[in-house]
């Protein structure tokens, strides 16, 4: 690797009159910051997010957090963070990792449509396989949708040509992903219809209308999505079981960022690579070898280098994250306990339907051994009925038994007699 690439990172101590006029936190109306010239380690200027230059960033740990305590408003905003963060963090300042590019405020400076609106556009075109141009920004605020519960970053822009594109970076694979996708995607082609129609009134036309993009990064993708490991970008649109050829406007670019760093793709050299490899390259020694196949990444690096000496805008940036991340983390969780507790109402719900099952058959059960125990109390009233007829019998017998019993004796007695009789007459 020639010197030229090497620690990049402290190039702006040999360079800071090119190197010094970088935008503000994603601000277009950013101004060039006069360097310190004096030997104090802080200079207050008016930009925001920016009152504090460092002339000679430290390269520890140690130092930068000595740097940070000579100003309590900055030191309060770093123990705020989390120790993730504030990892990340010192890491930056002390020239050992690069920034976390997929965050909302990091890509949003780095790929500012304003002030470079080719990097934006060359990302775009990586990915859609197609040659675009970055037209303008859109807010996000009027979304008929609300979809930021699942994003670390989120950017809607307008295409040269009328289409409009969602970039999005989602850092927690969601549930129904596709279902999401087509609703986002839906919703872009309504702000469209309704962008076109509000300038062309009753000239508007459905020939005005163009394709929307829909452009996901996922971090940490589903499951799903490690099923072929050599595949980290999906395209798609919808196509017709018949070849029949009509073009709809709704198309889609899914990234798999997690897949991509596994995948070799130094073998693979393209446009698409670089900018995949910026997002997700961390360390210093991975960037350098990233310049030194991509030279025109060099000056990306630079001037994220050059924010070292910016401590106040970096750690706003950071706090920002944090804050999106923390927003996410909350509505994840809420999602996940909605989740959890439709699950558990399903469940409740079977249990119930189950229980309501189980009564009716004891009802009816009850019922029948209620028949039961009516035929049997009839039963046993026939049969005492019988029992009562049969004593009355068995009385009747009795008495029979006594007559026959009274009339042996009185044949036994006339028996006597006329034997007695015969023996007098003999």
């Amino acid at each position: 690797m020639s010197s030229h690439h090497i620690s990049f990172f402290n190039l702006f101590l040999s360079a800071q009159g090119d190197l010094r006029a970088f935008f503000q936190c994603g601000n277009p109306t950013a101004r060039r910051l006069p360097m310190n010239q004096s030997k104090n380690k802080f200079q207050q200027t008016s930009a925001p997010y920016a009152h504090i230059i460092w002339k000679d960033p430290p390269d520890s740990r140690e130092s930068i957090e000595s740097y940070l305590e000579n100003d309590p408003i900055l030191y309060l905003s770093y123990r705020h963070l989390t120790s993730p963060y504030r990892e990340r963090l010192l890491d930056f300042l002390r020239g050992a990792r690069t920034l976390p590019l997929t965050y909302d405020p990091f890509f949003k400076t780095i790929f500012d449509p304003v002030l470079h609106p080719e990097r934006l556009s060359g990302l775009i075109s990586s990915l859609l396989g197609i040659p675009v141009k970055v037209k303008d920004v859109l807010p996000t605020e009027d979304r008929m949708l609300d979809g930021e519960s699942l994003l670390i970053m989120d950017v809607l822009v307008e295409l040269e040509d009328g289409s409009l594109t969602n970039v999005e970076i989602q850092k927690i694979p969601y549930a129904f992903p596709a279902e999401r996708m087509s609703c986002y995607s839906s919703d872009l082609v309504m702000r469209q219809y309704a962008r076109a129609k509000s300038l062309r009134g009753k000239d508007f036309s459905y020939r005005d209308m163009r394709k929307v993009y829909t452009i996901i990064l996922f971090e940490n993708s589903a499951h799903i999505f490690h099923q072929d490991p050599d595949r980290y970008i999906h395209h798609g649109k919808t196509t017709f079981d018949t070849g029949l050829q009509m073009t709809l406007l709704q198309e889609y670019c899914l990234v798999a960022l997690d897949v991509f760093r596994k995948k070799p793709y130094s073998e693979n050299r393209s446009k698409q690579t670089a900018w995949l490899s910026l997002l997700t390259t961390e360390t210093i020694e991975d960037a350098e070898k990233l310049i030194t196949v991509y030279p025109w990444l060099e000056d990306i690096y630079k001037e994220i280098a050059m924010l070292r000496q910016k401590p106040e805008e970096v750690l706003h940036m950071f706090s920002e994250a944090l804050k999106i991340m923390d927003r996410n983390t909350v509505h994840y969780m809420i999602e996940e306990q909605q989740k959890e507790l439709e699950e558990q109402l399903e469940k409740l719900k079977e249990q119930q339907k189950k229980s309501e099952e189980q009564q009716k058959e004891l009802e009816e059960q009850q019922k029948e051994l209620e028949e039961q125990q009516k035929e049997l109390e009839e039963q046993q009233k026939e049969l005492e009925e019988q029992q009562k007829e049969l004593e009355e019998q068995q009385k009747l017998l009795s008495v029979k038994d006594q007559e026959i019993e009274t009339q042996r004796r009185e044949i036994e007695t006339l028996k006597k007699q006329i034997a007695a009789l015969k023996a007098q007459e003999i």
